[in-house]
């Protein structure tokens, strides 16, 4: 059935060339925001078949499928229009277009190669998210059309990367002036004051004309703040960001004919791409988002400063229904990158080499529009080594396949399926809900009583308990400041990931064991085993990383050790430092460290009357405890040849093994010529270690068969051995002063190294022996004076 659009918009232009093309060819549609790419490329592709529509936000899925099926409505089409998200699917078997995001995408594509579908498009493919791209690169060979769509993009790359055709359309019509706020020409966008700065330019703003007003804010904390600070103006002050109600979104994105008031609208990035919100007229900036970046060894979101595209972008929200104006809060000459880097470049893999090979695929073998970093491919093949996910580098273990099962982040994931099955796996399930919302769940009390109250509610000062307990319903002290919004968030995740594994509701929740859950963290995830710097209380260390503990943790100053379950990083002095910040933490003890053997094993050198050796237990560089250790025979008689050399062994402090040594190899290295003798120089720990072996010693039952003449070392002949000393000797006493004394025969060097005496002077010349053709140094501490 063919159909009249309703109203006409820049992307019609291309109608005919675009089903011309993707006939036989991949298609790559390059068109501006606002041109109408992504509701009426698909319905011109449905005509091929079934269309999957991949789309970065799950607000825009939601969006974008309800007007594609309102335009059906309108013109009495027959095409079925539905989406697909975390935990919200409207599809059906008849769906004709399939609005979904790419974490949808992958799993449809790993469950059957996305067999009942014709055509795929790839939108706003220009924000380069990993998935997207893994997405496209997992796609390329199969027998799907492919349509990949950009506002702004490097159009001929991708042609050659997929072999398709090229496809250009105009896009907004209306100009959109400018104004820079900040009084320096360089200065980036920054938090500093944005509050303030965005009450002012709106206050221009609606001055200047009577259009609504949209302000990028880079998150919920942001548009909280603006909000408060806006609310006296003459406006409807309306948020927009990914967990607003369905019914919140439509009021956002529906036109209203008549009188109403003006609309200020606070909007994170999603309102970049994709979602069009009628009558804007001014866009103000603030030029930062929440972006993903790496954060030990996991994908989070830290602020950023947004690329010039994405300014762009942003600024044309302003000119879609007419002439618009846009307020940016830096500096006309700030220097931005030209394009936000893909997040493949920037990022960790440890996802998409699991979401790769949950398609058969190894992420190393895979072709992208740019190689992968051969340093993060390492680190996620070693991290999905450590958590035993997956059977090759192209196979997901019995292990990888369960992450795969829950939507959340593999890591969490990976936690949850490390407790046993139960009320434990329940708990730790019902934490990481908290933790994927990424929100801080309350905030600590100032006063001394109220700082008392909390600590009679948490006597274990655990943010894990502390957190379940609240997801749980259960009460708090009035001290503690909850943020009753991100905590009604959390339950809505603990509820829908309880679904997906099959547990009861939040309210049935079972009694859990905190032992149990601290069992299996330090066998599965020992490495998020922190303690406390010995000489620095505030840092934390795990031997391969450092952080501090986040000032809304409930882990107090008199806990060493704790699992830190979640961090985010802070920028550092420099251009490559960071901060690393704690901030679930659950309190352990050091026994629980050393049954567990964490850390390393260093010989304090002591020996008992069984033969072990004390060895002490050094966790990320603090000591932790003492364990002796059963030595084998040859480990036993090395250990003893050093406490006889340091004569630390009681039967054997008489000897003088070392120094014997030291005047044989002296002897030997002088040779004949020059006052020694002629042998081979010798180690006097391995000489004495197979000299106890030739005596029969095996165990410390055996030293009792040994005496201290057994332990004689030849060395030098005996009618030499005098002379030579005197000649050569190895320490001196001179009067008031004693030093010792170190030979470099190679350059016939003496240096006389001071060891203790009252003389402020070095040794004269005359005191020393002659050393005939030797230089002769004295020194002390770092002065080093020649000895003529």
């Amino acid at each position: 059935m063919v159909r009249a659009e309703t109203r006409s918009l820049p992307i019609d232009s291309i109608k005919s060339k675009f089903l011309s093309d993707l006939a036989d060819n991949h298609v790559v549609v390059e068109a501006a925001t606002g041109s109408g790419k992504s509701t009426r490329l698909p319905r011109w592709a449905s005509q091929f078949g079934k269309v999957l529509v991949v789309q970065p936000r799950r607000i825009a899925c939601e969006a974008l499928a309800a007007y594609v099926a309102q335009q059906e409505r309108v013109e009495q089409g027959t095409t079925e229009v539905g989406y697909a998200i975390r935990f919200a699917s409207t599809l059906t078997s008849t769906t004709d277009i399939a609005y979904v995001t790419p974490g949808i995408a992958l799993h449809w594509l790993a469950e059957n190669n996305l067999a009942n579908y014709a055509v795929i498009m790839i939108d706003e493919f220009h924000e380069r998210r990993w998935d997207s791209d893994l997405l496209l690169a997992l796609v390329k060979d199969l027998p799907l059309r492919i349509v990949v769509t950009s506002a702004t993009l490097e159009g001929a790359k991708l042609c050659d990367y997929l072999g398709a055709k090229a496809i250009q359309a105009r896009g907004r019509e209306y100009p959109v002036s400018l104004s820079y706020i900040a009084k320096q020409a360089h200065h980036l966008p920054d938090l500093q004051h944005l509050t303030e700065r965005v009450s002012a330019c709106v206050e221009q703003a609606m001055l200047k004309d009577d259009g609504d007003i949209l302000v990028f804010l880079p998150g919920r904390a942001e548009i909280q703040a603006c909000q408060t600070s806006l609310s006296g103006i003459d406006a409807e002050i309306l948020p927009l960001h990914a967990t607003i109600s369905a019914s919140e979104r439509q009021y956002l994105l529906t036109a209203i004919d008549g009188e109403r008031a003006r609309r200020v609208i606070l909007a994170t990035n999603v309102a970049e791409t994709s979602l069009t919100i009628p009558a804007i007229s001014t866009v103000i900036d603030s030029g930062l988002e929440r972006r993903t970046k790496q954060r030990a060894g996991r994908t989070v979101l830290s602020l950023e400063r947004i690329s010039r595209a994405s300014s762009e972008q942003r600024r044309g929200r302003a000119g879609r229904v007419r002439s618009g104006h846009c307020y940016r809060l830096w500096g006309e000459y700030a220097p931005f990158e030209a394009v936000t880097p893909p997040q493949m470049q920037r990022e960790e893999l440890l996802e998409p080499m699991l979401f790769a090979a949950s398609c058969g695929k190894a992420l190393t073998q895979l072709a992208f529009l740019e190689a992968l970093p051969d340093k993060s491919l390492r680190i996620a093949s070693q991290n999905l080594a450590k958590m035993q996910a997956l059977a090759s580098d192209s196979q997901l273990s019995s292990l990888g396949k369960r992450l795969m099962n829950l939507p959340i982040d593999s890591y969490f994931s990976y936690l949850v399926n490390l407790m046993p099955r139960g009320a434990e796996q329940e708990a730790m399930l019902d934490l990481t809900a908290a933790l994927t919302i990424n929100r801080r769940l309350w905030q600590k009390p100032k006063t001394e009583h109220g700082l008392k109250q909390l600590q009679q509610w948490q006597p274990l000062a655990c943010d894990m308990t502390a957190t379940i307990s609240l997801l749980r319903g259960h009460s708090w002290p009035e001290a503690l400041q909850l943020n009753l919004e991100a905590l009604k968030q959390a339950k809505e995740m603990a509820e829908q990931l309880r679904s997906v594994m099959g547990f009861a509701k939040l309210k049935q929740a079972r009694p859990y064991r905190r032992e149990l859950i601290i069992e299996a963290l330090l066998s599965g995830a020992s490495e998020q085993a922190y303690v406390r710097r010995a000489k620095r209380h505030q840092a934390m260390g795990n031997g391969y990383a450092e952080l501090q503990v986040a000032r809304e943790s409930l882990f107090d100053d008199e806990q060493v050790a704790a699992l830190v379950l979640d961090q985010y990083s802070t920028p550092g002095r420099g251009l490559k430092q960071l901060t690393n910040i704690g901030l679930c933490l659950l309190p352990v003890s050091i026994q629980q460290l050393m049954r567990h053997q964490l850390g390393e094993l260093k010989p304090s050198g002591e020996l008992d009357g069984q033969g072990q050796q004390l060895m002490r237990r050094y966790y990320a560089g603090r000591f932790i405890g003492s364990e002796y250790l059963a030595l084998t025979a040859a480990q036993y008689r090395r250990s003893l040849a050093k406490r006889i050399l340091a004569r630390q062994e009681l039967s054997f402090t008489e000897l003088s093994l070392q120094q014997d040594v030291d005047a044989w190899n002296l002897w030997v290295s002088l040779g004949e010529k020059n006052g020694g003798g002629s042998g081979e120089p010798i180690d006097a720990e391995l000489w004495l270690s197979e000299h106890l072996q030739q005596l029969g010693l095996e165990s410390a039952e055996d030293l009792c068969l040994i005496d201290a003449k057994d332990l004689t070392f030849p060395g030098i002949p005996e009618w030499q051995r005098a002379a030579f000393e005197q000649a050569f000797p190895q320490s001196l006493r001179l009067a008031d002063l004693r030093v010792q004394v170190e030979y470099e025969v190679r350059v016939k060097r003496v240096t006389l190294h001071y060891q203790a005496g009252r003389r402020k002077d070095g040794p004269k010349r005359w005191e020393l022996p002659s050393w005939a053709g030797w230089r002769v140094f004295y020194q002390k501490a770092s002065k080093r004076v020649a000895l003529t």
